[in-house]
């Protein structure tokens, strides 16, 4: 009520807006946190509904229930819902909802922008959507819209590219936000070295996306003019050039790629220390490997262009940067590994999904350093074994960590305790049945599937099978996630202050007079936790 009445006098005359009112003129950070966060799940269903059509066709060879043209249309709009409505909106609106708090802001420094940004979201998921329902249906050149094919589709190609206009819009106004909430609103004595992890990687994210946001707004405008004001930007027969698009999109694509994956390093950053009752190791490096991969993360896309016919030399380069990203990743996964080392870990929800997002992660991420090989991409390239590595790095990597974020701090949103059982009961579902239904992809790749297609060989027919069955089991898993939040909300127990039965009540006390200042350089500490003395010799337990 104080902060809507700094951005509106007129609220303190009439009180708080109640009913729809109150949502479409919130400006408190926590209301639009919560906008943002449904929104997402929303999408997120909207989307796996359509990756459930995809599998449910992939089940047996054969086209069985959808015309082909229908299915690209479901495989551009799954992949165009769960990137640009499900991950950013997600992260974006935990972003809202905790870095005022985490930084000791009094709320979001634009408010007003801040409700403008959410609500060009909705018009824009309608405009995707409505694509399957004008002549020509959705969009068919998948989530990459490539030209010449994006040149020559129907109508749904412009809503399509209208929709992408305004979420970019809607991104690069939460970016700003963001970047300035963090650089001029942190409480006195909150230096940027002091941070947590998740301010770190949520202002490193929101530069990104200033960054590469236009770069596909211009990318999308060129096919608009390709397609209607007579321009030749990609055809080949004007002068023009369809490689060059791969370009424009791929700056923007693979940055975007670290966009969905470094809030998710902030999350599991945040997680880990707390259930493993130790501070977060090696915080300096974590920052200088965040803003590493931020950089490097520009430097890196031609790697998906392997088959384009770059010369040699651009070849090699693009591979050894591709290769060198992975060290500041690896460099976050063993500190996330020394975090947990001979910590007093205990495995509540949130904690699990964390290790289960680091475990398949880093499988990902080794089948992506595979990709980065030249030669062996160019054998790769287009089949199922790329769609198991980006699965594994965002499904694994964003949902995952979500999930770890809305179970850590759901008695902080709602005052109210989720059921832990069910919670226990989602992890291992989700954890089993993706992979099921991502492993083996790898091994249709590896013989030779091409993605995005319909109907496929006889010889594939059981690696399809099964991962149609788990990608169904998997499914399911997210409606438990569904009841246990609707329960918890309604029915849950009153939250505790501090829920986490000793993860955040471990009082560290140097003694006095104390030539150390740090944790790490003390020789001994006595540590209360939960009002039981523990010693501490060299940072471990006695």
């Amino acid at each position: 009520m104080a902060i809507d009445a700094i951005h509106d006098p007129d609220a303190l005359h009439h009180g708080p807006p109640r009913g729809l009112t109150r949502w479409l003129t919130a400006t408190n950070h926590k209301d639009i946190g919560t906008l943002y966060l449904w929104f997402s799940l929303c999408m997120f269903f909207t989307g796996g509904v359509m990756a459930l059509c995809i599998r449910a066709e992939l089940f047996r060879p054969g086209l069985k229930l959808f015309h082909p043209e229908v299915f690209n249309q479901l495989s551009t709009s799954h992949g165009l819902i769960m990137v640009f409505g499900a991950i950013m909106p997600a992260f974006t609106g935990m972003a809202n909802w905790m870095l005022p708090l985490l930084i000791g802001a009094p709320d979001m420094a634009f408010a007003r922008m801040n409700n403008w940004s959410f609500w060009l979201l909705p018009p824009a998921a309608a405009l995707l959507l409505l694509a399957f329902f004008v002549p020509g249906g959705a969009a068919a050149a998948g989530w990459t819209l490539y030209a010449p094919l994006s040149t020559q589709l129907g109508m749904g190609m412009d809503l399509t590219i209208f929709a992408i206009h305004l979420m970019g819009i809607s991104s690069i106004m939460g970016s700003i936000n963001i970047i300035v909430t963090v650089l001029n609103l942190r409480a006195p004595g909150m230096t940027l070295m002091k941070m947590p992890m998740f301010a770190w990687t949520s202002l490193v994210t929101a530069f990104l996306i200033i960054a590469v946001m236009p770069v596909l707004a211009g990318a999308v405008t060129m096919i608009l003019t390709d397609r209607h004001f007579g321009t030749h930007f990609f055809n080949a027969a004007g002068g023009g050039d369809p490689i060059l698009y791969q370009h424009v999109f791929w700056f923007f694509g693979h940055p975007e790629v670290y966009i969905m994956a470094l809030p998710a390093f902030g999350i599991v950053s945040q997680v880990i220390p707390s259930f493993s009752r130790k501070p977060l190791f090696g915080y300096t490096s974590m920052v200088y490997a965040t803003a590493s991969i931020g950089v490097l993360s520009f430097m890196v896309w031609a790697h998906h262009m392997f088959v384009t016919g770059l010369p040699a030399t651009v070849q090699l380069f693009f591979m050894y940067a591709t290769m060198l990203i992975a060290v500041p990743t690896g460099v976050k996964v063993f500190n996330w590994i020394a975090t947990m080392w001979q910590g007093a870990m205990t495995f509540e929800t949130p904690m699990l999904f964390a290790v289960g997002f680091i475990l398949l992660f880093t499988i990902g991420g080794l089948s992506g350093v595979t990709l980065s090989v030249a030669a062996l991409d160019i054998q790769l390239h287009g089949t199922y074994y790329v769609v198991a590595h980006f699965h594994y790095v965002l499904v694994a990597g964003a949902l995952f960590s979500l999930f770890a974020a809305i179970y850590y701090w759901f008695p902080k949103m709602t005052g109210r305790m989720y059921d832990e059982r069910l919670g226990k009961i989602h992890f291992w579902w989700s954890m089993i049945w993706f992979n099921v239904t991502f492993f083996p992809m790898h091994f249709l790749g590896l013989a030779g599937m091409p993605r995005r297609i319909p109907d496929y060989a006889l010889q594939f027919t059981t690696f399809n099978s099964v991962a149609t069955v788990g990608a169904f089991c998997f499914g399911l898993g997210q409606l438990l996630f569904l009841y246990n939040l609707f329960k918890s909300l309604r029915h849950g127990e009153p939250a505790a202050q501090l829920p986490w039965e000793g993860a955040n009540t471990l009082e560290w006390r140097i003694p006095t007079p104390a030539p150390y200042h740090s944790f790490v350089e003390a020789p001994e500490l006595e540590v209360i936790e939960n009002g039981v003395v523990v010693k501490m010799q060299g940072g471990r337990h006695e």
